[in-house]
């Protein structure tokens, strides 16, 4: 059996997807003037992605603690995740404001992570949909 189609793969997937958001989440909310300083990011940006992390740190968090993750929340997941990764870069290429070094790394290492976890929920998914689709499930088609 492979890493990827182990039962607890992709709730463990989950939880570090929520511990990231989370503790990215927190971070913004908690240091956003100081996080605006040294960044170049706004500050409303960095609170309201922060409350937003936190609210998807809950989901993620919950997702992870199910016996078997809802697989169709997970593939929202992986969309959302390919989207914020998009707007990450979208966020350095837009010119709306001037991110320091820090601020640009601060963007790139979200981006990088998100694109990391979706790239591990995607294989995930497909071990596990692969594994269910050799057990029984209780309804045979019978050929004539």
């Amino acid at each position: 059996m492979s890493i990827f189609a182990s039962p607890r793969f992709l709730p463990r997937v989950m939880a570090a997807d929520a511990l990231s958001c989370a503790a990215t989440g927190a971070l913004q909310l908690g240091l956003g003037d100081t996080l605006a300083r040294l960044t170049g990011l706004p500050s409303p940006l960095l609170s309201g992605t922060g409350v937003f992390l936190l609210a998807y740190a809950a989901l993620a968090a919950w997702m992870a603690r199910r016996p078997v993750p809802p697989r169709r929340l997970i593939g929202l997941v992986i969309v959302g995740n390919l989207a914020w990764a998009a707007g990450c870069v979208a966020l350095l290429l837009g010119g709306g404001f001037t991110p320091t070094a820090l601020g640009v790394a601060w963007v790139l290492a979200q981006a990088a992570v998100v694109l990391v976890l979706a790239e591990l929920q995607w294989l995930g998914l497909r071990a596990s949909a692969h594994g269910n689709a050799a057990r029984p499930t209780g309804l045979r088609h019978v050929p004539n």
